[in-house]
């Protein structure tokens, strides 16, 4: 039986204290524990960001690739190896600025992997620049008087790309995002999880605070996941009330059952036989 301890990593998180990551890091432990899904079948593949050092902290298979970059590298080992769960891990600067394209692409080829977003609308290892998530008016070090562009909706973009798993937690609520991520990894097909995440270091407006007077959870609120037009309703939602829970759930095809190439996974290629000789070329 696989317990939360199994994914502890060697390293410690650098994270600053109360760091909404931290919160992301227990509970995608957790919900991997309870699928009773093992470490050595877990691949998580992270970008470049605060929330990006993740792979470092938790026992799994990792891959710390380049800015904007995880979702091809997330892609291509899912396709190779389907046994593995596979989660890409980055941040709002990471997966809506450079990555935005990447983002676009996986969810529309609906890949088996599920894409987790610490979204705290800052940059935070860079030391607080604004990012495409960040509101109009904040001010920050490259906004000082102000940010004038239109922030980026994650939600209605998963949703316009055709993502089959659209879904919004808050690290300041424990038990429900950690059934979010839970129920994420079980969807077949491409599962987005845009996380609430607040930066105590940099950002001052989207605070604990400010998250806990707002959000609400949908399934309190009789909101049907399967309909597309009252998901993106409330995709749209930002003011005195923000939803959090599974907007959007269908089934769907994925790209690779309909890929005749990938119907034989590379991992189960004859000519894939690692053999000792193999080995020695990596060591």
């Amino acid at each position: 039986m696989t317990t939360l301890s199994d994914f502890k990593g060697n390293v410690k998180p650098d994270w600053c204290p109360g760091c909404g990551n931290f919160a992301q890091l227990t509970t995608i432990s957790a919900a991997l524990a309870e699928l009773g899904i093992d470490p050595k079948d877990t691949a998580v593949v992270s970008g470049i960001g605060c929330s990006s050092n993740l792979p470092e902290y938790i026992k799994a298979y990792g891959f710390h690739g380049i800015h904007g970059r995880l979702l091809p590298v997330a892609t291509a080992i899912k396709w190779v190896n389907p046994k593995l769960t596979v989660i890409g891990y980055g941040g709002d600067g990471d997966g809506f600025n450079e990555g935005t394209q990447h983002f676009f692409h996986a969810a529309r080829r609906n890949t088996d992997i599920t894409y987790i977003v610490s979204d705290n609308q800052i940059f935070g290892l860079t030391t607080g620049q604004a990012s495409p998530t960040s509101e109009i008016g904040m001010k920050t070090k490259t906004t000082p008087d102000g940010n004038l562009e239109t922030p980026l909706d994650p939600m209605t973009f998963a949703l316009t790309a055709g993502a089959t798993f659209v879904a919004r937690g808050f690290s300041g609520d424990v038990k429900h995002l950690q059934g979010l991520i839970k129920r994420g990894i079980q969807h077949k097909g491409f599962s987005f999880i845009d996380v609430f995440s607040p930066c105590v270091t940099f950002n001052k407006t989207n605070t604990y605070e400010f998250f806990r007077s707002r959000v609400y959870k949908l399934d309190e609120s009789g909101h049907d996941p399967k309909n597309f037009t009252q998901a993106y309703e409330k995709a749209r939602e930002w003011g005195d009330k923000i939803p959090i829970g599974v907007l959007y759930e269908i089934e769907a095809s994925r790209y690779e059952e309909r890929d005749p190439v990938l119907k034989t996974p590379l991992i189960d290629h004859p000519t894939m036989k690692i053999t000792p000789e193999i080995l020695k070329e990596f060591t």
